[in-house]
Formats: C-alpha cells, sequence, structure tokens
C-alpha cells in the first residue's frame, strides 16, 4: 500500500543513533524520502567514538530476548514491521546467556551500510543548529543533545528540560584476565549456559571489595546540577552506599551460579563478551563514575581481574529528557508544535531498545498520516503502544524514565488470573491486537509473532 497520497516532500530526522536510524529506514524502505542529519563525525559528544549510525556507548545489551518478557516482546513487534535495529543486533549477536547483546562495531557498520543503501535516503554529515518551521521533523538527537538544537527544543517548550546521569561500565582485555581464578556459567543455564565469565568473591573478598568501593574517590559532579541517577543504571559505587549487602542482591548476586567444584560464591562478579573475537569483556553492571585510577585500583580487587588492562574506563555523562506528559501526545508530536515528534531517551524512555521503538513508532505514525489515515493509535496492550502510554499518561510532577515493563501497559481484564505466570497473558494478547491493528492500518507482518501458549493463563 502506498504511503505517498500527499506528496513526496521529505521528512527532516535529526540525529543517527538508534532512534533516528530506525525512523529514517522504516519511511525510506516504504518509498518516503527522508533527508537524515547527523553531526558525527564532523562533531562528536562525550560520550561516543565513532561516526558510525546507532554507535552503543553504555552497554553492549539490549536486555532480555526472552519472549514473554516485555522487553523480549518489544523486540518481536518491531521485528513484526521489518525493524532495522532488530534485525542488525541479531545478525551481529554475541553470547549473553538470555539478552540479546551485539558486537558493538559489527552492529553500528551493518545499520551505517544498511541506510547508506537506501535510494529514498539522503545523508548530511553536518549539525543542524535551527528546527525548521515547517515539514515532517523527528528530532531524534539523544540524551546528549548539542547545545544549539537543546536550546531550540527549550525556546518550542518554554521551559528547562528535567535530566539524569547514566553511567558507563568498563570493558577489559581478555588476555589480561586470570582464567584460573574465573569461570565460565550463566545463572541457571540460560542461554548457552557459560556465556558469562564469573569472578567468584569469598565473603572476605567481598567485604574488602565493597570497603574500597564506598572509600574509594569519585568524579565531582557540577555544583549547579543535583546527583540524581537512573535507577536503572546506577553505578556500583551509589548501590554500595546503600548497604553492604545491596551489590549481592544486584550485579553481585551470587543466585543461580556453582563455581566448578559445585560450591556456591558469597558474590558474584560478571563479565560479558563485547565483540565476537572475544577480546573484550564488559563488566557487567559496574557502571561507575569513581576516578580512573580509583576504578583501576578497585576493580582489580576482583578475583582474576588482578592484571586487567582496561580499554574503556566507567563514566559518567548527562542525559536529558523532556517532561513528557506535559509536551508530547501519542503520536509522539509537540503540542506546542505538531510538525516536530521527538524519538528516543530525549522523550522520557529508557534503553537502546526503547529508544529504536519510538524511533519506529514516529515512523509509522507519519506513514500513516501521509495516507490520510487518522485511524486508532498503537493499542496499550501492545509493548509500542504501552511505552507511549508511559511517556503520556504518567503524572508529570512524578516523571522518570522508563524501561519497557508490563507496569506500562494497559491492565488485564479483572479477575484472578489462573496459571504461575501473568506475562503469558499480556504477551498474547499484545500479539493478537498488534497484528489487528497491523491489518487495520494495511502494514505486512514481515515476521510473524509466534503464538505463545497461554492454555493455564486465563481469566478465572
Amino acid at each position: 500500500m502506498s504511503f505517498l497520497q500527499n506528496g513526496d516532500k521529505p521528512v527532516t530526522v535529526i540525529g543517527a543513533g538508534l532512534a533516528g536510524s530506525e525512523c529514517a529506514f522504516q519511511l525510506a524502505r516504504r518509498g518516503v524520502p527522508v533527508v537524515l542529519y547527523e553531526m558525527r563525525p564532523v562533531r562528536s559528544t562525550p560520550a561516543h567514538k565513532t561516526g558510525d549510525f546507532a554507535e552503543l556507548v553504555c552497554s553492549n545489551s539490549l536486555r532480555s530476548d526472552d519472549p514473554q518478557h516485555a522487553a523480549g516482546l518489544l523486540k518481536r513487534e518491531m521485528s513484526a514491521f521489518g525493524s532495522l535495529i532488530i534485525g542488525s543486533a541479531r545478525r551481529q549477536a554475541v553470547p549473553a546467556g538470555g539478552a540479546l547483546a551485539v558486537d558493538r562495531d559489527l552492529f553500528a557498520a551493518e545499520v551505517t551500510e544498511r541506510l547508506k543503501a537506501l535510494p529514498n535516503l539522503e545523508i548530511r554529515n553536518e549539525e543542524l543548529t535551527a528546527i525548521p518551521e515547517e515539514g515532517d521533523l523527528v528530532l531524534a538527537t539523544g540524551p546528549l543533545t548539542s547545545p544549539s538544537m537543546a536550546g531550540e527544543l527549550q525556546r518550542l517548550l518554554g521551559e528547562e528540560y528535567l535530566y539524569f546521569y547514566d553511567a558507563i561500565a568498563p570493558i577489559v582485555e581478555a588476555e589480561s584476565l586470570d582464567f584460573t581464578k574465573l569461570f565460565r556459567a550463566s545463572r541457571y543455564g540460560k542461554g548457552n549456559g557459560d556465556d558469562y565469565v564469573n569472578s567468584p568473591f569469598t565473603k572476605d573478598e567481598y567485604l574488602a571489595f565493597y570497603q574500597a568501593m564506598v572509600e574509594a574517590e569519585t568524579a565531582p559532579l557540577h555544583e549547579f546540577e543535583k546527583g540524581l541517577f537512573f535507577e536503572g543504571c546506577l553505578p556500583i559505587e551509589e548501590l554500595a552506599r546503600r548497604g553492604v549487602d545491596t551489590p549481592r542482591y544486584g550485579p553481585m548476586k551470587p543466585v543461580g551460579l556453582r563455581a566448578p567444584d559445585g560450591s556456591r560464591p558469597y558474590a558474584v562478579a560478571q563479565l560479558r563478551q563485547e565483540n565476537l573475537a572475544q577480546s573484550h569483556y564488559n563488566l557487567v553492571g559496574f557502571q561507575s563514575r569513581l576516578k580512573w585510577g580509583e576504578q583501576q585500583r578497585v576493580f582489580r580487587m576482583m578475583p582474576g581481574l588482578e592484571n586487567a588492562q582496561f580499554v574503556r574506563m566507567g563514566q559518567v555523562h548527562r542525559n536529558t529528557f523532556i517532561n513528557a506528559p506535559t509536551h508530547l501526545d501519542r503520536r509522539y508530536r509537540l503540542k506546542k508544535a505538531t510538525h516536530v515528534r521527538l524519538a528516543g531517551q530525549i522523550t522520557g524512555v529508557e534503553g537502546y531498545l526503547e529508544s529504536a521503538a519510538t524511533g519506529l513508532a514516529a515512523a509509522l505514525y507519519i506513514l500513516l498520516e501521509r495516507r490520510g489515515d487518522a485511524g486508532p493509535d498503537l493499542p496499550p496492550t501492545t509493548a509500542l503502544g504501552a511505552l507511549a502510554r508511559h511517556l503520556t499518561e504518567s503524572r508529570a510532577d512524578h516523571f522518570q524514565p522508563a524501561n519497557i515493563n508490563y507496569g506500562l501497559f494497559e491492565e488485564l481484564p479483572a479477575g484472578k488470573i489462573r496459571g504461575r505466570d501473568r506475562r503469558g497473558l499480556f504477551a498474547e494478547r499484545a500479539h493478537r491486537e498488534l497484528e489487528a491493528w497491523m491489518a487495520q492500518h494495511g502494514f505486512e507482518v514481515e515476521e510473524r509473532l509466534a503464538p505463545l501458549p497461554a492454555a493455564e493463563l486465563q481469566p478465572a
């Protein structure tokens, strides 16, 4: 079905991160001309290292790939539309237990190559410093939006951004690890059963490590900014300050893991493969704002990491996002400038996966509007619709970023749910209603949402 009934004026997409790349791809592959602006590599950011599109900076993980997990469901909904991000991630995946993790470099290279091959896409490596007054525009500049574009957005919104601090975990050289002290295993045997490298701690080793973390010197924040961290990505030292056992109930939990001799460690630090060559490993959950020298001193206290060579140190950077319930509608349009849509973390979603999903959704709505289709929005019973529900129906005075989770969905029908897990019923309903929505609006299901066994998951 054609999406060009309202002419062929190009859509302007600003930013080629995950959201902008997905948005531009969905539009251009369906015949809508797109002009994609990406200021890198002409101008970089504090977190990026390359000029490739969809460069991952905080982690190489797109979270759980369990089809009944909300994140796994969101991936499958995106795949139904032929997602660039999810398709590329699956082709460039590295072992990560039950999660979908990628080789960063190969993933970004594939996304860049596929976008550059699209005939309806014009790429401009320059910074756009002003928001045009008319024409479809998607602002997907991410949490590190340039000062000039941030000023433009503030001009439209009339208020300051909200913000939080995001932290990046260190990466170490595989050759520098002592594998005689480490063991391979995934919690509860997920994935291939040995997708993670584990550093086991005795109680004494853990207590010494904990003490070193809480006493180590941290890099200062700006005086005019609060130390406001996103709960889903707390620096490990901030987590440790909440109590001596807090890391053991978080990233260092030993549950589901046994050492080769059958014993369960007192605590465990996990390392996840960072690239297909297995030459780099990410310290899972050890995002940090400790000073770099302190990171080397403290993290080398981990068994097996005594001589670790760091490819990248943990870092902290400011992520900005708008007060979405005040400023966005369900189709990601700014209420004060409806020709402008936002996509990505700047909307108030958290995570690579969710950012890409908002870019996909913004593209779908542009496609429908160009065809004159003002029909119903994505159902809030689906993962794609639930994200928009969070952004537009949350309380504006308590709005905070969120990953996809079933708490964002429209609730299940009243009544007791039989069965051990309500997630199956959420997922089965989402599959059914998304495919109905796609049929209603003329979208082909490019990857069928597999049916889920839900015989025991019925309302009482």
